[in-house]
């Protein structure tokens, strides 16, 4: 959902922002690290304690980073094959935050195993779905496709997280994992058999 409105909220919204930044001499990169770091400590050290909502306002602070640093890197010709390396790394560290804090808030105050083994499979079905494609991308294969892109998840979990909290419906994030446990677990399967038939299609590998 973050990719569809990429277009008006770098060109209206946060242009001020990449101009500032520039002007200042920060590189994307620092931005990135920043940025990562911010969702990281929001969803680390709120969530165990039950402060849900407001470590969702904390991590939206530093969210749109990553709008932030590929604009800033674009308008500044600063561009590089490390940029986008460093830059999806870190958002693996940044997504696997937000899932790790709520099994720490289910394995604390949320006290709800059920919802703790959930989360988990969300944290690691989430890196899977990331890493399938980047794996296919890496043997000249295409894996995009699917039902639940980084974007649609990070999005899906913080806003039902948020009114969750403040509305005392748990039920909303609750059923938001459920919801992000099919969807990547559909993507998974859809990309790994995109890319065996890709691969079927291809042949056997020469000697």
């Amino acid at each position: 959902m973050l990719d569809r409105f990429k277009a008006f909220w770098q060109g209206v919204v946060l242009a001020p922002v990449v101009r500032l930044f520039l002007r200042l001499g920060i590189s994307p990169d620092a931005v990135t690290l920043v940025g990562t770091l911010g969702v990281a400590a929001g969803a680390l050290v709120f969530f165990p304690q039950g402060m849900l909502w407001e470590g969702v306002v904390f991590i939206t602070c530093f969210v749109f980073s990553d709008l932030v640093d590929g604009q800033m890197a674009r308008v500044s010709g600063r561009v590089s094959t490390f940029g986008a390396f460093w830059d999806s790394t870190l958002d693996r560290l940044g997504d696997g935050a937000i899932f790790g804090g709520l099994v720490l808030y289910f394995a604390g105050p949320g006290d709800d195993y059920l919802y703790l083994c959930l989360a988990l499979y969300c944290l690691v079905m989430g890196s899977v779905t990331s890493y399938s494609r980047a794996r296919a991308e890496s043997l000249g294969m295409d894996a995009k496709g699917g039902i639940a892109e980084r974007a649609d998840r990070l999005v899906a979990i913080l806003v039902l997280t948020f009114f969750g909290d403040v509305l005392d419906l748990p039920i909303l994030y609750e059923l938001t994992l459920w919801v992000l446990a099919v969807a990547s677990t559909y993507t998974v399967a859809f990309r790994v058999l995109k890319v065996r038939r890709q691969a079927l299609a291809a042949g056997p590998l020469p000697e």
